[in-house]
């Protein structure tokens, strides 16, 4: 990386741009990676006039068993779904309280209150952007049952903690795997730890095979509570006594079958993701080492050596220390990094407590929001409450997300960043 680009004037001033031919680097963004073994395999359900059968998802959710690590697997139509079935499935009923981070997207938490249940919202670590373990036993009630852990942008919570917390207050804890698939956490796969976990592999995840939802878990009960609540068609595979009585109509009045264009797609990116993630962490990884020693900058990712990895490092981020640059205003920063034909932006959830669905919405005609008639406590949080998420906006932004390992190219990114680091006082002085 030239030292001479980076004391260039500014391009947002009038200067030369750190990455000049930024239009020609679509290839190194684009995803998810589609081959004529994606299409020939999309193409013969379709000509089998298949795609409401099962046969194909049931061969794709035994691979993807196999590759978390987990005994059963299900898939759905999405995510949002899969989140759901496996809050039901861990025991979230009527009054019942799902401890859920604030910092993450609405499928995480909003399918509670269809359930009849509530969100206690709790805070965020600074450092993981995932749900603070530190935060989670004052949010704990009488009717508290589960936990929902999210590995927020592709970093794996703290997970021995949560789960300690969890077998002491005997709760069920559920993993979000949305934006972190194949990460690990101390070596194993994140998805693997909860009672049940649940991920969307729509288009623009790191997985992305279309529109899909998966849940994984080693629990059979767990496994035969999700089949009779959405997929009829398996309703032959009951023994329990507590599910078989309801075969042939889904308790949970939902058609959760996978149309299998989208299984025919998962089975094959999935044969091909774990070498595909392991050159966008080298890529990544590789950004990161060329901006470790710039101030204000703090790369969002596991300490080396920790055994931890970003799977495929889903919306990557970076910590922004304000204070370290004179008090430049991440929205000024990101401004001046676009303007040098780098990637940059707002790439965090807004914070959820304070979302009037969750504030002010009366979703079935109770007289009060929802989320406070479906609660047998107060589960308000008030602005300030939960100061770490509230103030994220203004400390993280969105980086690069390479798919390749270009070195020469990361580079520009990358030097776009020191660049405008390295001129951060100007940026603060300008009017603009």
């Amino acid at each position: 990386m030239s030292q001479t680009v980076t004391d260039q004037q500014l391009a947002i001033f009038g200067g030369p741009l750190a990455v000049p031919d930024s239009d020609q680097h679509d290839e190194l963004f684009r995803w998810p990676i589609v081959t004529d073994e994606d299409e020939q395999a999309v193409l013969d359900v379709l000509r089998g006039r298949t795609m409401s059968d099962i046969d194909v998802a049931t061969q794709f959710e035994a691979e993807y068993a196999r590759y978390n690590g987990t005994r059963y697997a299900l898939s759905y139509p999405n995510g949002t779904l899969a989140l759901q079935v496996a809050m039901w499935a861990a025991g979230l009923r009527r009054g019942d309280e799902l401890i859920c981070p604030t910092m993450t997207y609405w499928a995480s938490a909003a399918p509670a209150l269809a359930l009849g249940a509530a969100v206690a919202f709790a805070d965020i670590d600074p450092v993981s952007i995932c749900l603070d373990p530190g935060d989670i036993e004052r949010h704990i009630g009488p009717r508290s049952k589960a936990i929902m852990v999210v590995h927020y942008c592709g970093h794996p919570a703290d997970m021995d903690p949560i789960l300690e917390i969890a077998q002491r207050y005997n709760l069920a804890v559920i993993e979000d795997v949305s934006h972190a698939h194949g990460a690990l956490y101390k070596g194993r796969m994140v998805g693997s730890f909860g009672n049940v976990s649940a991920t969307s592999m729509m288009t623009l995840k790191s997985l992305a095979i279309g529109e899909a939802g998966m849940l994984v878990t080693d629990d059979e009960e767990i496994y035969q509570r999700a089949i009779v609540f959405a997929h009829y068609r398996r309703h032959d595979q009951l023994t329990l006594s507590e599910v078989k009585p309801f075969a042939g109509v889904p308790l949970g009045a939902i058609k959760g079958r996978l149309n299998q264009t989208c299984a025919a797609m998962g089975r094959v990116q999935l044969k091909y993701y774990p070498e595909r993630i392991v050159e966008i962490q080298r890529a990544m990884n590789y950004f990161w080492d060329l901006l470790e020693d710039v101030p204000g900058l703090r790369a969002h990712r596991p300490a080396p050596g920790s055994g931890s990895t970003m799977g495929g490092w889903y919306n990557p981020q970076a910590i922004y220390v304000p204070e370290e640059l004179g008090g430049l205003a991440v929205e000024k920063f990101i401004d001046a990094v676009q303007a040098e034909g780098s990637v940059a932006s707002r790439g965090i959830n807004f914070p959820l407590h304070q979302h009037p669905t969750f504030t002010e919405a009366d979703i079935y005609g109770d007289g009060q929001p929802t989320q406070q008639a479906q609660a047998t406590r107060d589960v308000s949080r008030p602005a300030g409450s939960l100061p770490v998420s509230e103030g994220a906006c203004q400390r993280a932004l969105g980086i690069p997300w390479f798919k390749h390992y270009r070195p020469e190219i990361i580079e520009q990114y990358a030097a776009a960043y020191r660049k405008v680091v390295l001129q951060a006082s100007k940026l603060e002085a300008s009017d603009g």
